[in-house]
């Protein structure tokens, strides 16, 4: 059977211990406080559903129109959206696709040849060892060092025989943004290699302080080399299911139009992004201001109340952030982090994820999703500090 599947991806790879307990706990039909959802569709948000009804109204009956790099008035609409932020783009620097996921598909096949490494963050989500290897490339981390705040670690990069270099700011689940130094020094650094960056930025619309040094917005930031700048729907806009992202390509017009030249017939071959949701994509950004508003005060009061409940004398550390969804915390190391999410889910029936899915290596750490329902989100705090205390 082995020589009838592609050997990219390990497809035996079996669940994990936490992955196989929540689910007897759900099959039991045990309450769990999930405090690790991602979806901003599920956590009882009032979406402005007749807005986002009023913006396909018209879009649904529309003729299908093929474009490689997406309908003209659609990726205007995304122009405007980065003025919205301060960053100033051409039409022709942007390119449409259906999800984050197929921008950095679409990328590694732009970019890199089969056997290639692709350099990636840690900590960092656990995507991009998929999407690597999926074209046929290989994941090799670089670190972030914490000492207070994030930072690229330079140490631990490896440019030899590299063909793209990830960066997520901010990170997640770190919350940090990349600091305009290590990014001036990182482009420099790809630029003397001809390498290119792709520049995760999809939670850039979720600031929870101001920084001074961040850089909030990459695309249409100088760099010596190429950069491509990636955003979408599902977080800026919080309608994952409406799949649509986007790119912005920048850096010296030589770069870009030899990219572009190139990234038109991959995305010509596909022609994956839907029709009614180019045409809706105006009104989908005007409705997601108010989305972006709900989302972001709402990892702000569950952010404040952890940090509340935790108070001076805690056991428990709260990492530093300065935007997303996530907050990390450091809790005793009498455990490991995975034995700490076991107890909880088995003995208080709330669920986290453990830092090693990120890989993070702070000491023990949990990761909490800050968009959870607040009742819920308090609730679970107060069960995880109990836990924390009672051990």
């Amino acid at each position: 059977m082995d020589r009838l599947f592609s050997h990219r991806l390990p497809w035996a790879t079996a669940e994990n211990a936490l992955a196989r307990a929540e689910a007897a706990a759900r099959a039991a039909g045990r309450p769990l406080l999930d405090l690790t959802v991602s979806n901003p569709t599920q956590v009882g948000l009032p979406y402005p559903d007749e807005e986002i009804a009023r913006a396909f109204a018209e879009a649904a009956a529309s003729p299908y129109q093929p474009a490689p790099f997406g309908l003209p008035g659609a990726r205007a609409a995304v122009v405007a959206d980065y003025a919205r932020r301060g960053v100033g783009l051409d039409v022709n620097q942007v390119v449409l696709t259906a999800s984050s996921s197929e921008s950095y598909a679409l990328l590694f096949k732009l970019l890199g040849d089969p056997g290639q490494r692709v350099l990636c963050p840690e900590p960092s989500y656990p995507l991009f060892e998929y999407l690597a290897r999926l074209e046929n490339l290989t994941p090799q981390p670089y670190r972030l060092r914490f000492d207070g705040s994030w930072h690229i670690d330079f140490d631990s990069l490896n440019f030899t025989d590299a063909a793209a270099i990830v960066l997520v700011s901010p990170n997640n689940p770190t919350g940090s943004f990349v600091s305009g130094d290590d990014f001036d020094r990182l482009a420099q650094l790809a630029a003397e290699h001809g390498q290119a960056l792709i520049v995760d930025e999809v939670f850039a619309d979720f600031p929870l302080s101001p920084a001074a040094d961040a850089v909030t917005a990459v695309a249409g930031r100088p760099s010596p080399g190429l950069v491509f700048s990636l955003g979408g729907l599902s977080k800026s806009c919080g309608v994952p299911h409406l799949k649509l992202g986007w790119m912005a390509a920048s850096g010296p017009a030589a770069l870009v139009r030899g990219a572009l030249s190139r990234l038109e017939l991959i995305a010509d071959t596909y022609l994956s992004v839907g029709t009614p949701v180019q045409l809706a994509l105006p009104g989908l950004l005007q409705a997601g201001a108010a989305i972006r508003r709900l989302i972001l005060e709402r990892v702000q009061r569950n952010r404040h109340a952890l940090a509340s409940a935790l108070g001076a004398y805690s056991p428990c550390t709260l990492l530093p952030a300065e935007a997303g969804w996530c907050a990390i915390l450091r809790v005793p190391e009498t455990m490991s982090d995975e034995a700490w999410a076991s107890a909880l889910l088995e003995n208080d029936g709330v669920l986290v994820q453990p830092g090693y899915f990120f890989d993070l290596d702070e000491g023990a750490t949990l990761v909490l999703s800050l968009i959870a329902q607040e009742q819920v989100f308090a609730e679970g705090v107060t069960r995880l500090l109990a836990r924390v205390v009672g051990i």
